[in-house]
């Protein structure tokens, strides 16, 4: 059985609904699934009962937009085990999702206005049942109007560029207020889970590693689709290091993938879910 601790529903950016990502968990041999939607533990109890239901153990879970401010990186903190609904877990990261949502309202409109022909409303319409609109959504508006045929290709970068190492930004580029990285560490452990660090070699943030240890970092993430070599053998260094799990998994949106994948392809086995398991025991939670 395959184990997959990286997987994102239509609650947050992916396309499948909770209904479909277990179907396909259970059509590919996944028998532990983590879900980590962005910024929210919405959907989750759901998503255990129903698992339950079909033999497979779903790992409620988070993905916490993050940021290090130091050397002015995003960080993104995965979050396994957590308590679904915590209060104060959602105090911390609501604003997140209302922030990605009102900023992705002011792009629909910069496009609007520089001639693209789409509306806010069937952003919304891509959007529903989950907690607000992404760029995917954005996109696929922009597919359906015969301007792309790809989320990820051209149009995306000329659209919501940063504008880094000295490019312009995209038209439709909004800057977001994130979360400082080492407290998504801490809200993660005080709301009962193993915080893990997301997919360190994509947005280079391998440096900051150190001073999420000391804020209680448990886990680095090794195995990811858009992982090389060079970052999968740092990743494993610094968990030898700092005495960290080493973690992979499929990062899956379903067809809002920036490269196609299959859940459970990451597959880093049943005894990390073992070694997950432990460390919420060690703070004496229980799983």
């Amino acid at each position: 059985m395959k184990t997959e601790l990286h997987c994102h529903t239509n609650i947050s950016d992916g396309s499948y609904t909770i209904d479909d990502v277990l179907a396909l968990a259970n059509y590919n041999g996944v028998s532990h699934l983590a879900i980590t939607n962005h910024d929210t533990t919405k959907g989750l109890e759901e998503a255990i009962e129903k698992g339950q239901q079909q033999g497979i153990e779903v790992i409620p879970g988070i993905e916490i937009s993050a940021y290090d401010f130091e050397r002015n990186r995003r960080v993104h903190i995965l979050g396994y085990f957590i308590t679904p609904g915590d209060e104060e877990l959602e105090k911390i990261v609501q604003p997140l999702v209302e922030r990605r949502h009102s900023a992705s309202q002011k792009m629909t409109k910069r496009l609007i206005e520089a001639g693209y022909q789409i509306t806010w409303e069937r952003c919304l319409e891509l959007a529903h049942g989950g907690t607000g609109v992404y760029k995917q959504h954005i996109m696929q508006a922009l597919i359906e109007g015969g301007y792309c045929d790809s989320i990820y290709g051209p149009l995306y970068k000329k659209l919501f560029s940063r504008g880094q190492n000295g490019e312009q930004p995209g038209i439709a580029f909004i800057p977001m207020q994130y979360l400082d990285a080492v407290q998504a560490v801490k809200a993660i452990i005080s709301a009962g889970g193993v915080p893990v660090l997301a997919h360190p070699g994509q947005y280079k943030s391998f440096e900051l590693v150190p001073d999420l240890v000391e804020a209680g970092l448990q886990g680095i993430e090794i195995w990811h689709p858009l992982h090389k070599r060079e970052d999968e053998e740092q990743a494993k260094y610094l968990a030898k290091t700092y005495g960290l799990i080493e973690t992979g998994g499929s990062d899956f949106h379903g067809s809002y993938d920036e490269k196609p994948v299959v859940i459970g392809s990451r597959n880093p086995g049943i005894d990390v879910v073992r070694q997950l398991k432990e460390r919420k025991q060690q703070r004496g939670v229980k799983v």
